[in-house]
């Protein structure tokens, strides 16, 4: 696997992008089942849930199947950093997330899974500084595209540079896009 300037992700860069996905799946069924943080996070470490993708693809005569493709191994500690401190400091995470929303948007308006996106998001970029801004609002923009084919993954891309901007401002300056 590469990276779009054409290197060699690494399989530490790769396990990490994967715990970013799996913590997005883990903050929609705590949120919408109601479970707790141990139970999901000991299903998708110990057990393996979400361990595989499902992806479409079509034969010579136009038939579709799924067909299952194993993920990387998420990094335990980013996954579980990411969803015990976004459940942590829920309210605060929210409260970024609305300010950086366009006046037609509140956070109730937010579809689930993209409301855990952008709360992962805001919440990595608000607390993990050794990690550039570009880095993670890259990273949530890709999990983005693994759920949604539309303008979805423009809006977390906005939401949380402006997030960025604000808590991250001293990382950004000098680099105007």
């Amino acid at each position: 696997m590469t990276q779009k300037s054409g290197r060699p992700i690494s399989a530490a860069a790769r396990r990490k992008s994967s715990a970013r996905l799996a913590a997005v799946q883990a903050l929609y069924q705590i949120d919408l089942a109601g479970a707790t943080p141990d139970q999901v996070l000991n299903d998708f470490l110990q057990h393996g849930i979400a361990a595989n993708a499902l992806r479409s693809e079509t034969n010579e005569y136009d038939q579709e199947r799924e067909i299952e493709t194993p993920l990387v191994t998420p990094d335990g500690e980013l996954l579980a950093g990411i969803v015990r401190g976004t459940l942590a400091r829920r309210d605060a995470v929210d409260e970024m997330i609305a300010g950086a929303l366009s006046k037609d948007w509140s956070m109730e308006r937010l579809e689930a899974v993209l409301r855990a996106i952008l709360r992962a998001g805001a919440f990595e970029l608000s607390t993990r500084t050794d990690i550039p801004p570009k880095v993670t609002i890259s990273e949530f923009v890709d999990v983005a595209h693994a759920f949604y084919t539309g303008t979805e993954p423009k809006l977390v891309n906005a939401v949380l540079d402006r997030i960025a901007r604000v808590v991250r401002a001293e990382d950004l300056k000098g680099r105007e896009e």
